[in-house]
């Protein structure tokens, strides 16, 4: 090799050492069902002005919103082919890559969102670990909700939804099973389609949070519904493990801070913003059918009744008994002491 190409190399190595940054600029793209002008929109473009502020510009962050790349199944698909980055998804999406996330959604089995917060709170390292053998890092953590049944025809026990047409996600037969095992008539669809199957009279009924039943505009045909919470629908920001270690190590923990200062933020927001939704589609016509004490202790009794086919089936029976030991534990520890 001659004097002058030896030159060439050495300071090509030279400049890569010294002028590393222009190689480093990372592009994440991240997909989400969250339609824009919503607040879990909003927390994504405010994540990725921070991205950017704390990488100098080195980190950017493109957001497709309004599942413009497909429903959560085909997302997902999307992350595991490398043409996508990152999700924001529901707990129904998140437990495509890893269904143990399901302890976390069992019906009926958490009250409120303290409970909720105490449970995840102490499940999560062992959740993201789990995630993170499938190739995938949890960003932040984030609820939707609380899932209420919505119905064409006015309802409130079981046994009348039972005789309803059910929508369930599409290619998600896990989920498919446990309402099947519940009783209901269940059509798979994917939530894209929710509008004109309930136009059409394919299903009678959806479930969801009552934010995401506003902004889709459910309620205008599933005007009904049921004062029972029927499971928490969590969420996560989630990126594939290959993507989050290209960014520059130095910048990994400011940016997953910077993340999970968004996510708590989220979680505040997005509880309040449910409760105001019910109040708004009152105001437009939503009938919110009230359950008394004797109903809802049908509704729970079911549940408990459906628990044993669920531990080890749906979700793994050791997170199924952590789960109810750390909400009787919470349950526990709230009680007011005896006098």
């Amino acid at each position: 090799m001659s004097r002058q190409a030896i030159r060439f190399m050495v300071g090509l190595i030279f400049m890569s050492v010294v002028f590393p940054l222009e190689a480093q600029n990372v592009l994440i793209k991240m997909g989400t069902l969250a339609p824009e002008g919503t607040a879990w929109h909003d927390i994504l473009l405010q994540m990725r002005e921070d991205w950017s502020k704390i990488s100098a510009g080195r980190v950017t962050l493109r957001i497709y919103p309004s599942g413009v790349l497909g429903d959560e199944p085909t997302m997902i698909r999307r992350m595991r082919i490398r043409q996508l980055d990152g999700v924001a998804i529901t707990g129904n999406g998140l437990s495509r890559i890893e269904p143990a996330v399901s302890a976390l959604m069992i019906p009926m089995m958490l009250d409120s969102y303290e409970e909720l917060d105490y449970v995840r709170d102490r499940l999560a390292p062992r959740l993201e670990g789990m995630i993170e053998e499938k190739g995938f890092k949890i960003l932040n953590w984030g609820d939707a909700g609380w899932v209420y049944f919505f119905t064409k025809k006015p309802a409130s026990s079981l046994d009348e939804i039972r005789k309803m047409k059910l929508l369930t996600s599409a290619g998600d037969p896990k989920t498919e099973e446990l309402y099947k095992d519940f009783g209901f008539r269940v059509v798979p669809l994917a939530y894209t389609e929710v509008l004109t199957a309930l136009q059409t009279g394919m299903v009678e009924v959806v479930q969801g949070p009552p934010l995401y039943a506003m902004v889709e505009q459910w309620f205008g045909l599933a005007n009904n519904m049921i004062d029972v919470k029927w499971s928490p629908l969590v969420a996560a920001t989630v990126l594939r493990k290959e993507s989050w270690e290209k960014i520059p190590l130095e910048l990994r923990q400011p940016l997953l801070e910077a993340s999970r200062v968004a996510g708590r933020r989220l979680l505040s927001e997005i509880r309040g913003l449910n409760d105001d939704a019910i109040l708004a589609m009152q105001k437009r016509g939503l009938n919110v059918i009230q359950v008394d004490e004797v109903t809802r202790a049908h509704w729970r009794s079911e549940a408990d009744k459906s628990y044993p086919e669920l531990r080890g089936r749906y979700v793994p029976a050791d997170l199924f008994d952590e789960v109810q030991r750390l909400r009787d534990e919470f349950r526990q520890q709230a009680q007011p002491p005896s006098p």
